[in-house]
């Protein structure tokens, strides 16, 4: 399936190079250099996923994104001359999925794009289902039986698997490796720690970008582990 993608821009030699680097990557790229036809793109294309320069004439990029995320589920990045955090914090309050600076490398934000794209796709119209556990890009599908990261499957053993159940059913609470132990192994905690602390490592490799400061699966020393309710 070819995706299509809205870059909005009052610069056209910008928009120019992004559709380049958008189609080489098998995109169906839409334009526009005001809010106010982005707007109109929107509601009459099935778009997914929208790239807005902040700063644009009629509408801006931010009042732009009110209004579409007011319709639609679908990821929005903003561009901005602006680099402070606050900026960044206004940007994602209003409602955008990710805030990049200018300038960029086209490359990285193909690559935003695709994550993007591959989380709506994949994860967008699961989130609310009764079958999904999620935190973050964490989704844990209970019909499937399976874990995605950003919309892309973890391969987990069958008792990594069972041990983040058991975490994501008591997401944010911090368990014990005894209790951990025996929700999953199903018998006595004789020797729960240390098999426990070697299955969390294993699965900490498979979906921390760094597992030494892990985002998802914490440790609580002399506590237990806990999967973050982010």
């Amino acid at each position: 399936m070819s995706y299509n993608v809205l870059i909005c821009d009052d610069d056209v030699d910008l928009l120019d190079s992004l559709e380049i680097y958008l189609k080489l990557e098998g995109y169906n790229t839409f334009r526009a250099t005001t809010g106010k036809k982005a707007l109109s793109i929107v509601e009459k294309n099935d778009i997914h996923c929208v790239i807005l320069d902040v700063m644009m004439p009629e509408t801006d990029g931010l009042s732009t994104t009110l209004m579409i995320r007011s319709e639609h589920n679908l990821p929005i990045i903003l561009l901005s001359a602006k680099s402070e955090d606050t900026d960044k914090i206004t940007g994602l309050s209003f409602g955008a999925d990710d805030y990049i600076t200018k300038p960029y490398n086209p490359l990285e934000l193909v690559a935003r794009v695709k994550s993007q794209i591959r989380r709506y796709t994949s994860l967008g119209s699961m989130v609310n289902k009764d079958n999904i556990i999620s935190t973050g890009g964490l989704c844990l599908d209970l019909e499937l039986n399976e874990l995605f990261l950003d919309g892309e499957p973890v391969h987990l053993t069958a008792t990594e698997l069972k041990i983040v159940r058991f975490l994501m059913d008591n997401l944010g609470k911090v368990m014990p490796s005894e209790k951990i132990y025996e929700a999953v192994w199903n018998e006595p905690a004789c020797s729960a720690e240390k098999t426990v602390t070697v299955h969390i490592r294993r699965i900490r490799e498979k979906i921390e970008i760094n597992p030494k400061e892990p985002v998802y699966l914490k440790v609580v020393w002399g506590i237990g582990y806990k999967i973050e309710k982010i």
